[in-house]
């Protein structure tokens, strides 16, 4: 027999099919639960320093995330529709449209919260791909 080939393609192909059976929900609930991780660790972060100021709660309330599901696979959107997002994220020196200037320091609290919840999502994927819990 050559090496890598199976005898039984029968069978082969029935565990495959079950494995794919569970693929979908799986990789659904992990891309979910995760979306929503990282959307409350943003928010989180958005509280205070080292974070943006959030003195009436519009911003942090502001962020949202959707999950879709589709032919080419699973994502999620995880964002905003406040234009001060990137801003706050990344700081701005220079005028603005009404020609006032500004020296605003970035307050990083969407890159911290990729960071921190990034690697565990990578890591649940990798436990659907092997057919674990995730």
């Amino acid at each position: 027999m050559v090496a890598g080939a199976y005898s039984n393609g029968i069978q082969v192909a029935a565990q495959l099919q079950a494995r794919a059976v569970t693929v979908l929900p799986s990789t659904v609930s992990v891309v979910r639960h995760y979306a929503m991780l990282l959307e409350t660790q943003i928010k989180a972060n958005a509280s205070g320093r080292p974070g943006p100021n959030a003195p009436t709660g519009d911003y942090r309330r502001s962020w949202t995330h959707e999950v879709h599901i589709g032919l080419d696979g699973v994502t999620a959107v995880v964002g905003t529709n406040k234009p001060q997002a990137a801003r706050l994220e990344y700081g701005y020196v220079g005028p603005d449209s009404l020609g006032r200037v500004f020296n605003q320091p970035p307050y990083a609290h969407v890159g911290p919260a990729v960071e921190r919840v990034g690697p565990l999502f990578v890591a649940a994927l990798g436990r659907v791909a092997e057919g674990d819990r995730p």
